[in-house]
């Protein structure tokens, strides 16, 4: 790859996400470059657990990132719903602390 291939990782300004069993999840732009045509994706890094379990990375197009995110949305939403009351899940729509 030449210097002008090369991707361009941008940072979105934001904190990993750290899930209760410590994985930190990294949403991020990538650009590659390539003479011929840009590529766009949006990176997902889930990094290792507590445990040094292995992360995985994905890169995803911008139709993939908005699939993805719908099904989060739905499985969040699912989750909420069948959450027993007095668990600290917040109500849709509730502001995250």
């Amino acid at each position: 790859m030449t210097r002008s291939e090369r991707g361009q990782l941008h940072l979105t300004g934001e904190a990993p996400l750290v899930t209760a069993c410590g994985r930190r999840i990294e949403v991020r732009f990538l650009r590659l470059a390539p003479s011929d045509r840009p590529i766009s994706r949006v990176t997902l890094e889930v990094g290792p657990d507590q445990s040094g379990e292995h992360g995985v990375w994905a890169a995803l197009t911008a139709s993939e990132a908005r699939d993805l995110a719908r099904r989060l949305l739905s499985q969040a939403a699912l989750a909420e719903s069948s959450a027993p009351p007095g668990t600290g899940t917040p109500p849709p729509g509730a502001p995250s602390r």
